[in-house]
């Protein structure tokens, strides 16, 4: 595997490092305290071809591959991890749900307007009392005549109050079976679909999380993804590429407060030179240098196989699991280094702390990825 930028990778990471510099940057505080979910940067952020990246350029995408999207990724959460959350959800669970489970007429009607920014993704499985433990959802959809009619309600939905469209999944028979399941879609506006509470949250805060609420929510049977009954297992293979995300996300937080730290190393002085020059800041850049090059290889490692088209459930739950736990040692580290200033506002690495813990939670947490990694080991995926 070649881990060098290609040279339309170079192009992105340009693109988006200069957007983000001019459009996202200046905003970063101001979101974040007011918890503003900035629409207009997404709808932005689709005419640079970022709202569809993995998406055929027949349906609207900009028909890239997941090197590509990692860059972006990586490069827009270096500015604010909160907005990259967004926009990967929007990419690897909603969007990519429809691509890869939807019909030819589904994938025209609704990628176009996804991939363009146009439209904002949601995607909603987990449910208040039914977070790991998905088999026993109580949103529950009955079949009536063509139609089939959503009642219950899903939490700590990305973009649930806000979306335009989502993907959702409802139990369709019996508790506990993997097949009891169906992925609905269902547009914003259609009878008996509404958004419930927003969450107040530690980090992530510019990035909308609410609840999805379904009362006699009644949609056509064309709206179905795939056949009934595959919900849950289509879930669980979005959830595969999901993971990449998260933890390319978690890269970019670890990067953003590592680049942070160096700069401020070099520029603070104690005891007549800069505090970079002191073993014990030296030694804790070198530790978090190298625990960002070995969540970069498991990630990068993850996407190549995904590419591939090659059984990827293990290698993203490594990914996913190292990039997220070091994520957050490396922003822990970044605060220690800037000391007092890294607990102030005024500058990045206070956010970056505060948003890295979500990537341990969200899309399985590090407990069920290393469940996920020892199951895989004992069927003798080694």
């Amino acid at each position: 595997m070649n881990f060098e930028y290609s040279e339309n990778e170079v192009m992105i990471a340009q693109t988006v490092r200069d957007f983000a510099e001019k459009n996202i940057r200046p905003f970063v505080l101001e979101w974040d305290e007011t918890q503003h979910f900035p629409m207009e940067t997404l709808h932005q952020l689709g005419e640079l071809g970022l709202m569809g990246i993995l998406i055929p350029e027949a349906y609207g995408g900009a028909g890239l591959g997941y090197n590509e999207y990692i860059t972006a990724l990586i490069e827009i959460g270096k500015v604010d991890s909160a907005l990259a959350l967004s926009v990967a959800a929007h990419n690897s669970l909603c969007t990519n749900h429809i691509y890869k489970f939807g019909n030819e007429e589904q994938r025209k009607k609704w990628l176009p307007k996804l991939a363009s920014g146009e439209w904002i993704g949601a995607w909603g499985l987990t449910e208040p009392n039914t977070g790991s433990d998905a088999g026993r959802m109580k949103c529950v959809a009955v079949q009536d005549g063509d139609d089939w009619v959503i009642n219950g309600t899903k939490n700590f939905i990305t973009h649930g109050k806000s979306g335009h469209i989502a993907v959702v999944i409802a139990r369709t028979g019996e508790l506990l079976d993997s097949h009891g399941m169906t992925a609905f879609v269902v547009e914003r506006g259609t009878p008996g679909f509404s958004g419930g509470k927003k969450e107040n949250k530690l980090g992530m805060r510019c990035s909308e999380t609410a609840e999805m609420i379904f009362d006699n929510c009644r949609i056509p049977k064309e709206n179905v993804l795939g056949q009934v009954g595959d919900g849950f297992i289509q879930s669980m293979k979005i959830l595969d590429g999901g993971r990449i995300s998260i933890a390319s996300l978690s890269l970019s937080i670890a990067i953003g407060a590592f680049e942070a730290a160096v700069k401020y190393a070099k520029e603070r002085e104690q005891f007549g030179k800069p505090i970079a020059d002191f073993q014990a800041i030296g030694f804790k850049l070198a530790d978090m240098a190298t625990q960002i090059e070995a969540a970069k290889l498991l990630t990068y490692q993850a996407a190549d196989l995904l590419m591939r088209g090659e059984k990827v459930t293990k290698q993203s739950a490594f990914a996913k699991y190292y990039a997220s736990e070091i994520c957050c040692k490396v922003a822990s580290e970044a605060v220690q280094i800037l000391g007092g200033y890294g607990y102030i506002k005024d500058f990045p690495v206070e956010k970056f702390y505060r948003d890295a813990k979500l990537c341990t939670i969200g899309e399985g947490t590090s407990e069920i990825q290393k469940l996920v990694i020892s199951r895989e080991i004992l069927k003798g995926n080694i």
